[in-house]
């Protein structure tokens, strides 16, 4: 198979998981009235964008080659078993969450921390709500995503995602030489697809 076209997508707001911002910030339900008083703040300001690419994947010997890069790692391996195909994407909530963040920094650091942990909320429910709609167009199901830093995959594979999606471009999310993305409530993954039998739609 070829690889397709690098796509993007804005996706709708998913809802607001406040346990989970609970969590993260380390606060309890006491604090949830502020939790919500923040979400409000930055509401307007996160967008949920995504691009991502359909590709190939081949193995030989201990070398797994995505198309867009090779590696050895054997964790990812192991969690594309089954998977002639990945989703490759990135995804981002945007800078307004960041500059939050640093403006509480100073003002108000405890409602720093609750921006913080939207901000990881909203990720994370962004690469959910994108996988789920993945997930619905192949029967066959697809793998948990894997990220470059996760068990054997090196951080610097970043660099090989970042040359194959031109996020800063479609996306606006940009990779730094330290290997840190600017939105830093962003993430880069890969989704193994299980007996795949259509193509995800624009």
């Amino acid at each position: 198979m070829m690889r397709s076209a690098v796509m993007i997508r804005s996706l709708s707001e998913p809802p607001l998981r406040l346990r989970e911002v609970l969590r993260y910030s380390g606060a309890d339900e006491r604090l949830s009235a502020e939790a919500k008083s923040c979400f409000e703040e930055c509401r307007e300001m996160l967008r949920y964008d995504v691009c991502f690419e359909r590709l190939p994947v081949l193995r030989k010997g201990g070398v797994l080659d995505l198309s867009f890069a090779k590696t050895e790692s054997h964790d990812l391996s192991v969690c594309l078993r089954e998977c002639d195909e990945i989703i490759l994407f990135a995804a981002t909530i945007g800078l307004g969450i960041d500059r939050l963040i640093s403006k509480y920094s100073i003002l108000s650091p405890s409602r720093a921390i609750i921006f913080q942990a939207i901000g990881a909320e909203r990720i994370e429910s962004l690469c959910d709500t994108f996988c789920a709609e993945i997930e619905e167009q192949f029967p066959g199901g697809i793998r948990p995503r894997f990220s470059p830093g996760y068990g054997d995959l090196p951080l610097e594979f970043q660099r090989d995602i970042f040359a194959s999606l031109d996020p800063p471009r479609r996306i606006g999310l940009s990779l730094n030489e330290s290997l840190l993305m600017s939105p830093s409530k962003s993430v880069t993954a890969i989704i193994g697809i299980i007996g795949s039998t259509s193509s995800p739609q624009q």
